[in-house]
């Protein structure tokens, strides 16, 4: 990993270099960027593959609070600083939070817009005090009495999760509680979806507990230019963790076309 000193903040990324059209990928709440392992091995022979980690997560520090604002804001002056003027964003949940939001802030620099088991709108409050209690436990205890419930619930059945189980025992705790009130305490853009513009490709898995397929839908319904909705049968929330070979094939039919 590399690190940039970026829009006040040290980001760590990594860039599979060249001068093919870009795509940065945006990882999911308490992941990072080797979530994206698969679609990068899948891509980057075609088009130049950036991934980061975001504040509280892997190789980045958040040493205060911020918002999806800010994210969106710190992958775009990575970009900057890179060198790349446009790119396609691609996000997974938390990261299509950044991605929607990066459409947004700079539409001219966002060639199009890839949604992984995302959504616009805000968390089910009726998750909210389980979300809230699993987050007292992980900080005051560490993240073992939870982990395995929080595993299943972004990774589905059937996903060894030692690796992510190593990283999360060794993550800062402050760091992890201002990247979950990040999470909880956002803002719902569902009402701005008609002014994204840029062809978007959307991928849900149908098993997602974690983000219900209408809000798949309703993105589908919100945003003008949606080239397709992409449900990964059997897939949980990291579709593109579980089920690497459809969301890879997606990914570079959407890529090659736009």
């Amino acid at each position: 990993m590399s690190v940039a000193n970026v829009n006040g903040q040290e980001i760590s990324y990594t860039d599979s270099g060249g001068d093919a059209d870009a795509i940065i990928f945006s990882h999911g709440f308490l992941m990072d960027g080797t979530m994206f392992d698969s679609q990068v091995a899948a891509a980057r022979d075609e088009f130049r593959c950036v991934t980061w980690d975001q504040r509280g997560h892997g190789g980045t520090p958040a040493p205060g609070p911020f918002t999806y604002w800010d994210s969106a804001d710190d992958a775009l002056a990575l970009l900057t600083h890179l060198g790349i003027d446009r790119a396609t964003f691609a996000g997974m949940s938390q990261g299509g939070f950044v991605s929607l939001r990066a459409a947004l802030r700079a539409p001219e620099r966002v060639r199009g817009l890839i949604l992984i088991d995302t959504q616009s709108g805000l968390e089910d409050p009726d998750a909210l005090p389980l979300y809230e209690a699993m987050h007292e436990e992980w900080v005051t205890n560490g993240p073992a009495a939870v982990q395995e419930t929080v595993a299943a619930l972004i990774l589905g059945s059937g996903i060894d999760a030692q690796d992510w189980y190593v990283k999360w025992g060794a993550a800062d705790r402050a760091a992890f509680t201002q990247a979950f009130r990040t999470l909880v305490d956002r803002d719902d853009i569902t009402g701005r979806l008609a002014e994204i513009t840029q062809p978007t490709l959307i991928i849900h898995g149908s098993e997602d507990a974690a983000i219900p397929m209408w809000r798949a839908e309703q993105l589908r319904d919100g945003i003008p230019d949606v080239r397709g909705l992409v449900v990964v049968e059997g897939a949980g929330h990291a579709s593109n963790v579980s089920h690497p070979e459809p969301v890879n094939r997606a990914v570079l039919d959407f890529l090659r076309d736009v």
